[in-house]
């Protein structure tokens, strides 16, 4: 008789599995690494995330529909989206990441997390809206290692791992993984779950790595999403990234920032990969 495995995948449109499409729609990293767990398993999945979503949406309602299948692993990546808006609150995230990963840890799941990287660098943008976007990541990242330290699980640093910081690893957007960006990340969580006992073969590097997408198929996402999508974060962001430039501007001018511990920089390596049983 095979081992049940329950495994409930919260967060974003990354773990929705956006930027790796199949026929019917889209698959991704969580759903590749459901399938990389051992047949020995009764392995029952079920993918919880949201395109778009924030730590509003783990909290109500994915918290409380994974709470209920009582996962046996259980991914939380979520946090990005709310960087992305005039309206982020470190606080308010800090709350609800730690009451999702509390309560997913105190259900008996071993939790999922990751640490992020400079998406402003990947997506190019200028160094004034990058800066402060940074640092919001850095916030982010801050509040995984407080999850990470209390209730231990396996992570990935994404900023660690260099194929992140190749073209090929992202889709046309550069916010979501490619088929082959998401079958690397499926096949880093395996390599860490293996590390904890857990029957998984990870997904080989370069094969069935979701359908490509055509240059007329960029180029029509482009206009049709991508585009528009650039255009409302410019008018979220654009006006708060200006107030920081010149806010930094002035700090520089009256010697604060020489007077302030120093930010490290998206070069500046965080904590590597770990396993904490």
């Amino acid at each position: 008789m095979r081992c049940q495995l329950r495994f409930a995948a919260l967060g974003d449109s990354t773990t929705f599995g956006v930027g790796d499409p199949v026929h019917g729609g889209w698959r991704g990293w969580a759903a590749l690494l459901a399938d990389a767990l051992d047949e020995s398993y009764d392995v029952r999945f079920t993918n919880l995330a949201v395109s778009g979503g924030t730590t509003r949406d783990v909290l109500d309602p994915q918290l409380g529909s994974a709470l209920a299948q009582r996962p046996d692993l259980a991914s939380l990546i979520v946090g990005v989206n709310d960087t992305m808006k005039s309206s982020w609150d470190p606080v308010l995230v800090r709350e609800r990441l730690l009451a999702a990963a509390a309560g997913l840890a105190g259900s008996g799941a071993l939790l999922l997390t990751v640490r992020y990287h400079d998406h402003a660098s990947v997506l190019g943008l200028p160094g004034w809206l990058r800066r402060p976007m940074w640092r919001r990541i850095q916030q982010l990242n801050a509040t995984y290692d407080e999850i990470h330290a209390q209730h231990g699980g396996v992570r990935i640093d994404l900023a660690q791992r260099p194929e992140v910081a190749t073209r090929a690893f992202w889709s046309v957007d550069r916010l979501h993984p490619s088929g082959s960006g998401h079958r690397a990340v499926a096949r880093w969580y395996a390599e860490l779950l293996a590390e904890c006992g857990y029957l998984v073969v990870p997904p080989p590097a370069g094969s069935d790595a979701g359908l490509a997408p055509s240059r007329r198929e960029d180029l029509a996402w482009l206009a049709r999403a991508g585009l528009p999508w650039l255009a409302r974060r410019a008018g979220d962001l654009g006006p708060w990234g200006a107030r920081m430039a010149l806010a930094e501007l002035g700090a520089r001018r009256g010697g604060e920032l020489a007077r302030m511990p120093a930010l490290p920089g998206p070069d500046v390596g965080p904590l590597r990969d770990e396993v904490v049983a």
